[in-house]
């Protein structure tokens, strides 16, 4: 244990004493969980309406002022045409083209249904949303229409079935995409750091000659891998942690569950990264290779993990494979503990792959490193 201490200490000193080291662990985290959340949201803000109304009357007007005051969309530009609409959806200057068609509001004093068209371009990724979040608002506003109209105008056509839908969100009731994507971005900085960090610190060892000194000495491996991967282990949950101070302080994230088991579930998550760190540092001979291959990992992981993409709407082969991201299961863990307010007996199952995985990850990265490195 005395020679494992030094070796902790000896590489302590080292990252302490590598300026370029701590802006990787301390200033580039922050700044990517600070930019990444705001960046990468599926919530519409201030989509652009081109705004084509043919009817010109105080309740298509009124439909204007309720795509306004919603906070999604803002009418940008206005014509007769929807020949000019079409021109500025192509061109992009626009993101939505409602056309409000003549005799709108007379069609709702009938008891009709007048056609409103929503013109949304297809190759952006917000398409749906878009259009989701207009249809609503129309809806609302034709509700609201309804009933303000007078009792013996409604009647003169046979109402169709109501059902009365009351819906209620659980744990995240405002639908605020920064709860529900900081966790994940940060799960994913943990793994960055983790794994990149650990496989350029040995990669490094390797280019300057000084792990060839190291593999003379007279320490065993399994101490040489303990002084390596615990001062990293160690700095991941500062990581962790201070990424999670910052993500409460700019986004007001909740934290419902226990802190105490999330900080062992991301230490048992932390075995899953630096293992993979070490096995990745047993295949390529300088930091270059490491940074490249941790990142041909990275994306695999980010793509895998559910976080962009729901695991459940993927093919039953790519759910299959998703199983197999140890990232998935730890941004199950901590989305569950932060929102839900989950504990062990909540979390049990992704909770013992990350154990499993981070033993069997460790495991081949020791054996491999015996083989390669002795």
């Amino acid at each position: 244990m005395r020679t494992v201490f030094y070796l902790i200490q000896k590489e302590a000193l080292q990252v302490l004493r590598d300026r370029v080291m701590l802006f990787q662990i301390l200033a580039i985290p922050v700044i990517q969980l600070l930019l990444t959340v705001n960046a990468a949201t599926f919530e519409v803000r201030e989509a652009k309406v081109h705004l084509v109304d043919h009817d010109r009357t105080p309740i298509s007007r009124r439909v204007a002022d309720a795509f306004r005051g919603s906070g999604h969309f803002a009418v940008a530009e206005r014509s007769s045409s929807v020949e000019a609409g079409n021109e500025s959806l192509d061109a992009r200057r626009v993101d939505l083209v409602l056309q409000v068609p003549a005799g709108f509001e007379r069609a709702l004093r009938r008891g009709e249904a007048p056609d409103v068209r929503l013109l949304v371009s297809g190759t952006e990724a917000s398409a749906g949303v878009v259009q989701s979040y207009a249809q609503q608002i129309l809806q609302r506003v034709g509700a609201q229409v309804g009933r303000e109209l007078p009792s013996r105008v409604r009647t003169t056509a046979p109402a169709p079935p109501h059902l009365d839908v009351r819906s209620r969100l659980w744990y995240n009731p405002l639908l605020d995409y920064d709860d529900f994507m900081a966790p994940g971005i940060l799960a994913i900085l943990v793994t960055l750091i983790g794994t990149l960090l650990t496989a350029q610190n040995i990669a490094r060892e390797q280019e300057i000659g000084t792990l060839e000194q190291l593999n003379v000495t007279p320490i065993t491996k399994g101490q040489f891998i303990a002084g390596k991967l615990v001062p990293f282990w160690v700095l991941g949950l500062f990581e962790f942690g201070f990424g999670l101070f910052v993500a409460w302080l700019a986004f007001a994230i909740p934290m419902e569950g226990s802190l105490p088991f999330l900080f062992g579930a991301t230490a048992l998550y932390l075995g899953v990264a630096l293992g993979l760190g070490l096995l990745i540092s047993t295949v390529v001979e300088t930091q270059q290779q490491a940074m490249f291959v941790t990142f041909f990992v990275m994306v695999l992981y980010l793509f895998m993990s559910g976080l962009f993409t729901p695991v459940a709407s993927m093919p039953t082969w790519a759910e299959w494979v998703a199983e197999l991201s140890p990232l998935k299961h730890f941004i199950e863990v901590i989305r569950a503990v932060l929102m839900k307010g989950a504990g062990p007996a909540d979390v049990w199952r992704p909770t013992a792959v990350l154990a499993g995985y981070g033993a069997a990850v460790l495991t081949v990265a020791v054996r491999q490193y015996s083989k390669t490195k002795a």
